[in-house]
């Protein structure tokens, strides 16, 4: 998979994989632990979290506007490893209080903004090169691959860590639980039979707990503590990263000179970082918009603010561009605006999603669904498969060919032994279901490429901005199945705080189909707009662009809020109508423009 591909490309893979590892570590557990430490609703968690999210991208403009002007985009990416590790040892320390938690992620998305979009960008780089030129699309697909490994495994050790920690102080996890302990310490909890029994199931020695106040805040130190521990381990995969890019990175690109296209004279409002007139224009717009807002009925100055962040940025980069940079800077703005709506609906599989894996699908499962949520028996399964792959695939050699059907044997064997010694019911945890993304794209990254290949070996393969459209498509496709799942269920704002009862939790098979759907909408559009930003921007301007595709993600996850926001005050079928909606008017936005998207790819 990597012939024909420059060796830097596998120090970004191992860099970035390092990275999301530690990230996704934190991001499988951030919502919840905000709910168990803090007492927050998810109205207010899923507030801070779309601010998080939202700041992560948006300092990418940032440090993208630093490494274009400095032209050190390898130094930037050191400076934002350090930043970030610094960040999650500080949110890994116990009894911080919430505006130290904030303030620990206010720097993890420092250095998330030095380190992401200029990582990118020295990827793009290393495919400017005319020998790479015509691997770009499939290198990024690799380089999304090394995302997606760490991220596999992180809500397994995430889990793993808090459920360790709660075994060793004597509890069970029971994702029920906390919020009932928070109402029980503020007075709220006016019947306390349903808590009496949730604790008594929660006591390892399974003796009755009889004093229920004292059990609520010893179960809520001990829950989030575990999660400290996570934050922890994210830490420790920082430095992982860390060693990796300082031992390899002479294999990346040093573009210290970057020159303006056919010679073309930069004009005084065309100089980069030097032209204070345009950056003065486009705050002044950031703040105008930010005051407009204001009077849209539901909306507020945080939300204001992040849309004029993004309009002073249009502003910004279409002063400082020369007339013919403009027609790529427009077609990049366009697609940007698509990635908007898709982050917005997308990375409701950290919020909401992750609200109805807790809420609404089933606690426990039987013993041959509960492979998929233990990592040694996962892990069986897919070395299973991975065996069968090699015994049929065509191309394989004899040697291959042996190997892959022991493999399957012995990895077959395994998971057979693993679903003969699981019980009828097994507990699963929430943060689980967010490794079924990574995982899916992992497997299907190969499958996706070649099909890919395959259509352009026939000469019909679509271009890179149709195939971000289709995946618009496919990503509405993905919330008609969790739709069709809530259709009977009793939506949230009807419990009044009690736990969702039994008869409306749905299989999980449901969510992890949904999951399926969006992971290939995600290959459709993710690291094709990654490829698409890398050959259309103006060379003057990759980091820049790139922290432009990231700002436009980070105003995406800002939006993230409209999930929480409506998840206690709307039924939850039209929560997901909703996302479905704004999927296929973005499909549609983006296929009405196709001509002029296709024109600028045809001209680089």
């Amino acid at each position: 998979m990597l012939k024909n591909h420059p060796k830097g490309l596998l120090v970004a893979f191992f860099t970035n994989m390092g990275e999301r590892f530690g990230f996704y570590t934190m991001m499988a557990i951030l919502v919840l632990f905000l709910q168990v430490k803090y007492g927050l609703t998810e109205e207010a968690a899923g507030d801070y979290y779309s601010w998080f999210y939202f700041a992560i991208y948006a300092l990418a403009l940032v440090g993208g506007m630093l490494a274009d002007w400095k032209k050190q985009y390898k130094l930037i990416i050191l400076l934002g490893q350090v930043i970030m590790f610094v960040g999650y040892v500080l949110i890994a320390l116990p009894g911080m209080s919430l505006y130290g938690s904030l303030a620990a992620l206010l720097i993890i998305s420092l250095g998330n903004g030095f380190f992401k979009g200029n990582l990118q960008a020295v990827v793009g780089q290393l495919y400017d090169d005319e020998r790479y030129s015509k691997f770009r699309d499939s290198a990024f697909m690799i380089f999304y691959m090394g995302i997606n490994i760490g991220a596999f495994f992180a809500p397994f050790v995430a889990t793993g860590i808090r459920n360790w920690w709660l075994k060793t102080n004597g509890f069970l996890h029971d994702g029920s639980l906390p919020s009932l302990c928070h109402q029980m310490l503020d007075g709220k909890l006016t019947d306390t039979a349903k808590f009496q029994e949730l604790a008594n199931n929660a006591v390892i020695s399974k003796e009755p707990v009889t004093d229920l106040a004292a059990f609520a805040q010893q179960y809520i130190d001990v829950f989030s503590r575990g999660y400290n521990w996570a934050f922890a381990i994210a830490a420790g995969a920082m430095v992982v990263s860390l060693l990796v890019y300082i031992a390899f990175n002479k294999t990346l690109p040093n573009k210290s000179v970057v020159k303006v296209e056919k010679k073309e004279a930069v004009p005084a409002t065309g100089k980069l970082g030097g032209n204070g007139v345009a950056l003065a224009i486009s705050l002044l717009l950031m703040g105008v918009t930010t005051v407009l807002i204001q009077f849209i009925p539901g909306l507020d100055f945080k939300f204001g603010m992040a849309i004029g962040l993004f309009v002073a940025f249009v502003s910004y980069i279409f002063q400082i561009s020369t007339k013919e940079e403009r027609p790529r800077v427009t077609s990049l703005i366009l697609v940007f605006i698509v990635v908007i709506f898709f982050w917005m609906s997308f990375h409701q599989n950290g919020l909401t999603l992750t609200f109805f894996a807790r809420d609404y699908t089933a606690k426990e499962v039987g013993p041959l669904t509960n492979l998929f949520f233990n990592l040694e028996s996962i892990l069986s399964v897919i070395a299973t498969i991975a065996g069968l792959v090699l015994v049929f695939k065509s191309k394989s050699k004899m040697q291959s060919r042996i190997f892959g059907g022991v493999l399957t044997v012995v990895a077959g064997a395994l998971s057979y032994y693993f679903v003969s010694t699981y019980g009828e019911s097994n507990p699963i945890a929430p943060e689980i279901f967010q490794s079924f993304n990574p995982l899916f794209i992992v497997a299907l990254t190969p499958l996706v490429m070649g099909f890919f290949t395959f259509l352009n070996n026939k000469g019909i393969e679509p271009s890179t901005p149709k195939k971000i459209g289709f995946g618009m498509i496919i990503a509405a496709l993905g919330f008609l199945v969790v739709l069709i799942a809530s259709l009977n269920v009793v939506s949230p704002y009807l419990l009044g705080g009690e736990p969702v009862p039994d008869s409306s939790r749905v299989s999980p098979y449901w969510l992890m189909s949904s999951y399926l759907i969006l992971t290939i909408a995600e290959l459709f559009l993710s690291p094709m707009g990654l490829s698409f930003v890398s050959k259309v921007a103006p060379p003057r301007f990759q980091g820049l662009m790139q922290g432009g595709w990231l700002l436009a993600t980070a105003v995406g996850n800002k939006l993230l809020f409209i999930g929480s926001l409506l998840w206690g005050r709307i039924d939850l079928y039209l929560l997901w109508g909703l996302f479905f909606v704004c999927c296929i008017v973005s499909a549609t936005f983006i296929f009405a423009m196709m001509k002029r998207l296709e024109r600028v790819t045809k001209s680089v």
